[in-house]
């Protein structure tokens, strides 16, 4: 629960369109304000579930203010405002328990959001249940979860502030997961399963922990995941994972380490490719747009994308390249159809 992050204001409808929540969740509810709110921070004590929150953003000062919530969920980037303006800004945050990895601490109940920024100004803020709201629920593995230690950040941690109200990324992705363990532990597919509702989207990248998954059982796990989303009327999205930062000796990622194929000689984002080509499952490649930008950096730019300075990884994403790589799955998205255009900050 840090940081907040922040832009625009549009109301928007994912392609399926937007699901009702039951109008007897939220009789009687007053919206909650800025009585719950230091100069820093908001807490609001309300159950699970998905919550609209509108912010006036301002003060007598110029002021530039960053939103996030929860487990360090980027949910508003960094807005500036002139002296004496204000300026309004909504999103929608998924409010869950454990508010992080699946696995991990259950957190602090409720809703706490944080104000950043160079110089944060909160004027006015309303948190109220979302009557009409659209999950993208998040399954991976540590590249994609809601880090709770930094500098380490997922990009499904940084994915939120993309999104206007009414879609709220529900990321449980979990630390360590390959597709046997995430379909084999409790706390996990079990869990997340039922959760799904009609015309929520399940984004899948399970890869970075198969290093021992052979082919043939790589291939059914990914089918039963796929299978699991669309019987719970759910829409399932593959998506191959992110390069590993190892380079060959001619300046690209054209090896086994950087492109994820394993020990048993698996190629898991060819795998993921045939199984999206086989199943019409709508397919985010992001093994290929990462490739293309780690690459183009080169050895030396593209360290800040990881935590190679910081912690000699070449795997886990830093807070800048976990933001990066939160825009690739936002662009694509979009040139999906899968998010309409209007429902997303930037790009």
């Amino acid at each position: 629960m840090r940081r907040f992050i922040l832009a625009a204001v549009a109301a928007l409808t994912l392609t399926a369109g937007p699901t009702a929540l039951p109008a007897s969740a939220h009789a009687g509810r007053a919206p909650l304000g800025i009585g719950h709110c230091t100069a820093t921070a908001c807490h609001f004590d309300v159950p699970p579930g998905s919550y609209d929150v509108r912010v006036l953003l301002g003060g007598d000062a110029a002021s530039s203010t960053a939103v996030t919530g929860e487990t360090r969920r980027a949910l508003l980037p960094e807005t500036a405002v002139p002296a004496g303006a204000r300026v309004a800004r909504s999103f929608t945050v998924d409010v869950r328990t454990p508010e992080g990895e699946p696995t991990g601490p259950d957190g602090s109940p409720g809703l706490d959001l944080a104000l950043g920024g160079a110089a944060p100004a909160l004027a006015d803020i309303r948190v109220a249940p979302a009557r009409h709201v659209r999950r993208i629920f998040l399954v991976g593995d540590s590249t994609v979860c809601d880090q709770s230690a930094e500098p380490y950040t997922g990009w499904g941690q940084q994915l939120p502030q993309y999104l206007r109200k009414g879609i709220a990324v529900a990321n449980y992705a979990d630390s360590g997961e390959s597709t046997v363990t995430y379909l084999g532990n409790p706390q996990l597919w079990a869990t997340v399963r039922p959760l799904i509702r009609p015309g929520d989207l399940v984004l899948v990248q399970l890869a970075h922990n198969d290093k021992t998954t052979d082919e043939t059982t790589y291939r059914a796990n990914l089918e039963a995941l796929v299978a699991g989303v669309r019987e719970q009327g759910g829409r399932p999205v593959l998506v191959t994972p992110i390069v590993r930062r190892w380079f060959s000796a001619d300046g690209t990622l054209n090896n086994p380490t950087a492109l994820l194929v394993n020990g048993l000689g698996v190629d898991h984002p060819a795998v993921i490719r045939s199984v999206a080509a086989a199943r019409g499952v709508p397919l985010i490649d992001l093994t290929a747009s990462t490739k293309a930008l780690v690459e183009s950096l080169g050895v030396e730019g593209s360290k800040a994308l990881y935590l190679y300075n910081e912690k000699r990884d070449n795997t886990h994403t830093s807070p800048h390249g976990a933001t990066v790589y939160a825009g690739l799955v936002r662009d694509a998205l979009v040139a999906r159809h899968l998010v309409p255009k209007g429902a997303v900050r930037g790009g």
